[in-house]
């Protein structure tokens, strides 16, 4: 990890071949979307054997399939996988919404009606790492919204099969259908249909910088959660924090790609040095060392700040996905951070805590969106309706402030459909 000051930290600027490669995958995503919209199952068919080398005959998962997957995992994963759709669920359902009216009983009657989408599409990624994990914090708050058809997306394997653990998840949460198609073409395949793929309202999940850019070409043809970029965590670590737990948790960031991002922000140079010894220690005893060791030296930074409000300052300039406060009184702290996805409070509280088990949800705003954006929930698998009920003599009493304003704006049609209906 490089050592960085703060001012260095936050002085950084994007670099030219950055913007030059995004417009590059647009290009690219741009010609996939539209050969899937023109050629449907065909194209889907042809990128698949391209992209990820395997000849497909069929794009849905079978039922066979399914009930072999259930034959490959173990019981100890089933149960923990149904512990932690217990704490999903409980969490989630605490953000249900529902409609609302004021003025029942008299003449004026104004509401909110709550809807579920119809459709929603759920893209699961593949390639380095399965994501049964994604599957249970992105289909339950859609089957808690109350949406009636839910279809999943994700890479088939080499064999052409899914990851049976992604199977075994989306049986467990009551998935409607998988298909076995990954990338910019999954993306598009939803926001438009294919004879075999149904077209969705909205599509929500995580995945590479294809299907970031997927999405945001289709959005406003059908609504996204968000443009997710690499995963990140910035560690806050002063004198109480365990190095080796700090360490411990920048390494299960880095471990998700190249392009991950770890951050630790340490009180004193000291400290920052024993982080610094035991990620060098910790790294060599992983599987994913080599994807660790790409993703610190490119995106890793180690930033001292002598005070916490100066590392409280580069937080909110982040805006991390994912932010542990490993202090001494991180409750306390809460109140100072404007900007993060996910907080994680303590020495106990590992983001991994957060990816599979506590509930709240996984699915988080990246790459500084945390400064407006939320972490993916009920609300976001609902649509809402103003609805408004005038009697005749409630519209005659407002009749005169209607057409003042109407007249203001130049718009008299307005003001003559409220003068034909005054009494």
């Amino acid at each position: 990890m490089k050592v960085v000051t703060k001012s260095e930290f936050l002085s950084k600027k994007s670099s030219s071949t950055g913007i030059k490669h995004k417009q590059s995958v647009r290009m690219r995503v741009e010609q996939i979307i539209t050969a899937v919209s023109e050629q449907g199952d065909k194209a889907l068919f042809d990128y698949t054997k391209q992209f990820d080398g395997v000849s497909l005959t069929d794009l849905q998962v079978s039922q066979q399939e399914m009930k072999d997957a259930r034959e490959l995992v173990g019981e100890s994963f089933i149960q923990a996988l149904k512990e932690a759709q217990k704490n999903i669920t409980t969490f989630h359902k605490a953000q249900e919404q529902n409609s609302w009216f004021i003025g029942e009983q008299s003449d004026v009657y104004v509401g909110q009606k709550v809807t579920p989408l119809e459709r929603v599409g759920v893209y699961v990624p593949g390639g380095k790492a399965a994501y049964p994990s994604t599957v249970l914090m992105n289909v339950i708050p859609a089957k808690l919204a109350g949406v009636p058809s839910i279809s999943i997306v994700t890479p088939p394997q080499a064999n052409g099969t899914i990851n049976p653990y992604v199977l075994v998840a989306a049986q467990v949460v009551g998935v409607d259908r998988i298909y076995k198609i990954g990338g910019a073409q999954a993306i598009a395949a939803l926001a438009y249909g294919t004879e075999t793929i149904e077209k969705v309202n909205k599509i929500v999940g995580p995945g590479n910088t294809y299907v970031a850019q997927a999405k945001k070409v289709v959005y406003g043809d059908v609504s996204i959660d968000m443009i997710a970029g690499p995963s990140e965590i910035c560690i806050v670590a002063d004198a109480s924090a365990n190095p080796r737990f700090v360490a411990a948790d920048l390494l299960s960031q880095a471990e998700h790609d190249e392009e991950a991002s770890a951050i630790c922000i340490a009180t004193s140079e000291e400290l920052a040095e024993a982080i610094q010894t035991e990620v060098t220690l910790q790294t060599a005893d992983l599987d994913r060392k080599d994807i660790i060791q790409v993703s610190l030296e490119r995106n890793g930074r180690m930033i001292v700040c002598p005070t916490l409000d100066e590392a409280f300052e580069v937080v909110n300039e982040i805006a991390p996905e994912h932010l542990q406060l490993m202090i001494s009184d991180p409750y306390n702290a809460l109140s100072e951070i404007k900007n993060a996805g996910a907080i994680f409070l303590g020495n106990y509280s590992p983001e991994a805590l957060g990816d599979y088990f506590a509930g709240p949800n996984h699915t988080l705003p990246t790459n500084g969106t945390a400064a407006f954006a939320s972490p993916l929930g009920v609300y976001d698998f609902v649509k809402k309706s103003s609805v408004i009920q005038y009697t005749q003599s409630a519209l005659s009493a407002a009749a005169d402030s209607i057409v003042t304003l109407a007249e203001a704006e130049g718009l008299t049609a307005h003001a003559n459909a409220i003068r034909v209906r005054k009494g």
